[in-house]
């Protein structure tokens, strides 16, 4: 077992210990929201939206594009589950401004192995045992990050399975004073109509 697991256990335990009244929440969420946000680990959706557990749905990947999974997720949020307003979410500071999906894919073509960034430049630290499958992914980079939160709820907003009742708003989390700063035309285009 490694450390990481050791430890992720050992705070399971004690979370679990204490859980009490956590094993009554409801399915649904409580406040009837949910949020489409980046992975990075510097976003806590719980302290900067002021969200207990049960309150809402938070959904994550890479830049908090509105991938296909993410629609997905977000209709089953709405139409099994009951929320009716979204937030879409991204961040300053984002890495998947510092690499295009030509970059990424050329860089696991030769290794699937972490890569390093110097100068701004992109390499492999090794060239063997790559794949060439990358080049059939869409990595949903981005080099405007307000620009690409108004794509993102544009895209949500004018998906065939998404009402059109359902406010979408569209914010970036300040990494360094750990404010939301809208993107008025994103909330503009995600207004219910």
């Amino acid at each position: 077992m490694t450390a990481i697991v050791t430890e992720v256990l050992q705070a399971n335990k004690k979370y679990a210990a204490e859980f009490g009244e956590r094993a009554n929440l409801n399915l649904p969420p409580a406040r009837g929201f949910a949020i489409l946000t980046c992975m990075d680990a510097r976003l806590d959706p719980a302290q900067y939206a002021g969200l207990a557990e049960g309150d809402a749905h938070v959904i994550r990947n890479a830049g908090g594009r509105a991938s296909d999974d993410a629609i997905r997720s977000l209709v089953i949020s709405h139409k099994l589950l009951g929320t009716n307003e979204w937030f879409v979410i991204h961040h300053t500071d984002c890495g998947m401004e510092l690499f295009t999906s030509e970059i990424i894919s050329d860089l696991l073509e030769s290794s699937l192995e972490t890569a390093d960034i110097s100068s701004g430049v992109w390499k492999n630290k090794t060239t063997e045992g790559g794949s060439v499958a990358g080049k059939y992914i869409n990595w949903l980079t981005f080099k405007d990050n307000a620009k690409a939160v108004i794509e993102d709820v544009e895209r949500i907003k004018n998906h065939p399975l998404v009402p059109k009742h359902i406010p979408i708003h569209g914010y970036i989390y300040d990494c360094k004073t750990g404010l939301l700063v809208e993107v008025p035309e994103a909330s503009a285009a995600g207004q219910a109509a």
